[in-house]
């Protein structure tokens, strides 16, 4: 049973008097603050409902508070001293400092607070030596030059705290924050126009492709217009990679910045840190010399590059604190890195007559009036209910598969910057290391170790495993494809630094990463090479032959599960469009792109994997998507629907809806099924959705058998399954509607947001 507001506040109370009693004790120089962590800023936060000490005896990646020791690294504190989590989803920081410290007029504590924040895209924070709290809004951009009270929402002494206990209770007890009430509140106060980490981080990567590829062009006369922009992305992901790498313990802090100290920048960039990251990653982000087994081709581009030190110089400073960066990569997720990627990618650049460089809006960008990343409870729920579904209760060993079983794969074949394969990626980790926890064995040496805080952790050899063995994804953008492998293999590195890579490298006897060639690649999802004979058609197209790319896949009959979050409105050329027509069932008159990655999903799926994607919601009644829905129910089972609000992609409005699924045998009719339920989830308009529990509260059942008994074969996902009854019911009366009316669409307007 939880603590109530009474009990909190009765500890709490005695708490501030025990500090009065013995503030000169704790104000004392010799004081640590670990010290006053464990004696007072523990307690603060047990008074208030949470399980600061573990005493659940949970697992460590689902501890509901991570304490991280008082470690500075060359000045550089690692990690904010507490993150308070729902689930594994971080919620906000506290800052702890030893008493004494100035809360309320030192600006160096609040600005690295609200770094930690910003970065991790918090709304709210805490800064507190339990003499004083104050209450941070991060979501803007802290500045150097912030005062103390800039971005302060709320500020406490501790002889305050009984008497305001309300306001400290009603916000960040754990009951406040596991209820939404913390949710709500840091809406309210989140400062309108305000720019947040990943806004923020695009404007200044889209700044340095614009210095590079000036500077690029005009120094290599000679460089195509794809190389320059090949060359340019894999220059901003390496800058990108290894400042993360530093952050996060793996690499010496300060390398790329002490890089600045002496001319001839980019050549010691190349010549010692990029050749020194490719002995050490193998990762395919550096990637100089032709090796046995990995396919890509090695780049010959970048290390001849000529650029300049004034374009190149402040770029890694404006990376660092020392030069008022903002940004701390230790805690900003690789999540965000995506958001970042997928509206960066949505623009290209172009080379002029003159050879000069311009950076434009993609043409497929400009028409869709943007480029919008998948919000992370679609894709957690996506990611759940798919492949949640099969691994359950399978062991590692299980899903890596053996001599008679395939290994379980996962596949987008849309991927973008890699958001839905991340999630997949995360889930799976998650799943091999709490079964690994759940069945500690001998056998399992080479799957996990224990870190230096004596938590157990899957190796670098396993997340390896992991990865090369269940994820797969496509883009026909190349931007993309080497955006989801950075991601990807950010991921793969979490939790490790420096230290524990290298112990285990000597153990493996090999390189850190692996090179993802085989698993993500650059094609067209839906043209094949029988496409054309001319192989210049088949270039300009991305022609993709499945069995070709992914033979183990195909041979074994196809990918366990498929999602993502296909293109919607793709123009096709006019040979394109002939091509789609005879090669896809459910095409009507409009050509619209996720209508056949909807129907491919189904041919690439083995018999009983799943489908998970994000599409228009209109496919589920409209007249015009008939033959989609008939294509549908002869290739899956549909296993949920959740018709979202309008506004679920920030900066779009469309009516969009989760479908998932899975794959039936052919022949099978949904009237032949044992089971035709369905879950149905409906969110009011304009409610933005941010968890699993805000799914269940509007979960209802129906009966898809009852769906296809029209003409037209609507899914009445809108419908539970005694509404659908008497729908069913109507359909039997010999009068219609349309019988005594005219039904037609009236007049409209343009009208991009609904009222």
């Amino acid at each position: 049973m939880g603590k109530t507001f009474e009990q909190s506040k009765d500890e709490v109370s005695k708490l501030c008097q025990y500090f009065a009693n013995n503030r000169l004790s704790f104000l004392a120089p010799g004081v640590k603050e670990a010290h006053v962590r464990q004696s007072l800023i523990d307690p603060f936060f047990e008074a208030l409902g949470w399980d600061v000490r573990n005493a659940s005896m949970n697992a460590p990646q689902y501890r509901e508070v991570i304490p991280e020791d008082s470690l500075d690294v060359e000045g550089h504190q690692k990690a904010p001293d507490y993150t308070f989590r729902v689930g594994t989803l971080p919620k906000f920081y506290v800052e702890a400092k030893k008493c004494g410290v100035n809360i309320s007029a030192d600006p160096a504590p609040a600005y690295q607070l609200r770094r930690y924040g910003f970065s991790a895209k918090l709304v709210l924070s805490i800064l507190t030596d339990f003499e004083e709290l104050g209450v941070y809004d991060c979501a803007s951009r802290p500045q150097p030059g912030d005062k103390a009270s800039h971005g302060r929402i709320q500020y406490f002494g501790f002889n305050e705290y009984p008497d305001r206990w309300h306001d400290i209770w009603d916000v960040f007890s754990r009951e406040a924050v596991w209820s939404g009430t913390f949710d709500q509140y840091a809406a309210s106060k989140r400062k309108r126009g305000s720019s947040e980490v990943d806004s923020e981080f695009l404007k200044d990567i889209e700044g340095w492709r614009d210095v590079l590829a000036r500077n690029l062009a005009l120094r290599n006369s000679d460089l195509s217009v794809d190389e320059l922009n090949a060359a340019i992305q894999r220059i901003i992901d390496r800058i990108i990679f290894l400042r993360m790498a530093e952050d996060r313990g793996l690499e010496a802090y300060g390398q790329l910045l002490k890089l600045c100290e002496n001319p001839g920048i980019y050549e010691r960039f190349m010549s010692g840190l990029c050749r020194k990251a490719d002995e050490k990653y193998n990762s395919g982000l550096f990637h100089f010399q032709k090796e046995p087994g990995i396919s890509d081709a090695p780049d010959t581009i970048t290390p001849r590059l000529v650029l300049d030190d004034q374009a190149i110089k402040p770029i890694l400073q404006s990376i660092y604190f020392e030069h008022g960066s903002p940004y701390n990569f230790r805690v900003m997720p690789v999540e965000i890195l995506g958001t970042v990627y997928e509206r960066f990618l949505g623009k290209v650049i172009r080379l002029t007559a003159g050879h000069q460089a311009k950076v434009e809006e993609k043409p497929e960008v400009r028409k869709a009036g943007g480029v919008y990343y998948t919000p992370a409870y679609i894709v957690n729920y996506i990611v759940q209910n798919t492949i949640g579904k099969q691994v359950e209760g399978k062991s590692p060993a299980d899903l890596a598969g053996g001599k008679t079983t395939p290994p379980f794969r996962v596949l987008d074949m849309a991927c973008g910057s890699g958001s839905f394969l991340i999630g997949a990626y995360q889930f799976l980790l998650d799943h091999c290391l709490a079964w690994q926890q759940a069945n500690a064995s001998s056998k399992n040496a080479k799957a996990v170790y224990q870190n230096a805080k004596g938590e157990t952790c899957l190796t670098i050899g396993e997340r390896k495993r992991i990865l090369t063995t269940h994820i797969y994804g496509v883009d026909i953008d190349r931007q993309a494809v080497e955006t989801t492998k950075l991601s990807l293999l950010l991921k793969a590195l979490e939790g490790e630094n420096d230290t524990s890579l290298s112990q285990q490298m000597l153990l493996i006897h090999e390189r850190a990463l692996p090179n993802l060639s085989d698993n993500i690649k650059c094609g067209n999802s839906l043209i094949a090479s029988d496409f054309s004979m001319i192989p210049e058609d088949l270039v300009r197209v991305h022609a993709f032959d499945w069995p070709a790319q992914f033979p183990d896949a195909m041979k074994a009959g196809g990918f366990d599960a498929v999602l993502g979050n296909p293109p919607y409105g793709a123009d096709f050329d006019k040979e394109s469009a002939a091509y789609i027509r005879n090669k896809f069932r459910a095409v009507t008159n409009s050509l619209d792109s996720f209508i056949m990655f909807v129907e491919q999903a189904g041919n690439l799926l083995n018999p009983h994997g799943y489908f998970g994607m994000i599409v228009p919601s209109g496919w589920v009644s409209t007249p015009s998507s008939k033959k989609l829905r008939v294509r549908f129910a002869e290739q899956f089972r549909p296993t949920s629907f959740v018709s979202l609000p309008y506004d679920v992609f920030d900066g779009a409005y469309i009516d969009t809806i989760i479908v998932t699924a899975q794959r039936l045998v052919s022949g099978i009719l949904w009237t032949d099924l044992e089971d035709t339920t369905v879950d149905l989830v409906v969110f009011p308009i304009r409610r933005k959705v941010e968890g699993q529990k805000d799914f269940d509260a509007f979960r209802k059942v129906g009966n898809c058998a009852d769906w296809i008994g029209s003409p037209e074969k609507e899914f009445l996902v809108l419908s539970s399954k005694e509404q659908a009854a008497l729908v069913k019911k109507l359909r039997g009366s010999p009068t219609t509607l349309d019988s005594v009316v005219e039904v037609m669409r009236g007049i409209e307007t343009y009208n991009p947001r609904p009222a």
